[in-house]
């Protein structure tokens, strides 16, 4: 197998791992897949770890149907106002906004379970890791609230 700078790249990118991290799982396995679910597993665990850490900033996205008869707001948590400023922090709390509106979860641990509306082979427990990977920081889901005319 053939490890290429844009291989290198791609990987990263989907898995949040150092460059030489990546270069090094895929020296030793000699293939992709493999190596994005070992640098998947190791991220996942370096998320647990954080999740003791205190979660002072943050956004409130909100969504609301084109109906108007649909809105949602929720509060996704950072250490710093720094990550929760960054592209893909906001694109998951917009992301998670959409998701209540769709599914309507009764409480946090549900949400969590739940298939992702924009590709059910994830869970929104993982896109939440994925995250705290990619960042290096504790995030979280904070509070939560769907509202709906009619219903």
């Amino acid at each position: 197998m053939k490890i290429t700078a844009s291989l290198i790249r791609k990987l990263r990118d989907e898995s949040g791992a150092p460059m030489a991290r990546v270069k090094k799982v895929l020296e030793e396995t000699q293939n992709e897949k493999k190596a994005l679910e070992i640098l998947k597993k190791e991220g996942f665990e370096k998320a647990s770890k954080r999740s003791e850490r205190e979660t002072g900033a943050g956004v409130v996205a909100t969504y609301q149907h084109h109906t108007g008869k649909v809105g949602v707001l929720v509060e996704l948590l950072s250490e710093t106002d720094f990550v929760a400023k960054n592209d893909l922090f906001v694109q998951l709390a917009n992301d998670l906004a959409l998701q209540i509106a769709s599914m309507n979860p009764t409480d946090e641990k549900e949400l969590l379970s739940q298939d992702f509306i924009k590709d059910p082979s994830r869970k929104i427990e993982d896109l939440l890791k994925e995250l705290i990977t990619k960042t290096g920081e504790n995030v979280r889901l904070g509070r939560f609230t769907r509202l709906e005319i009619g219903a």
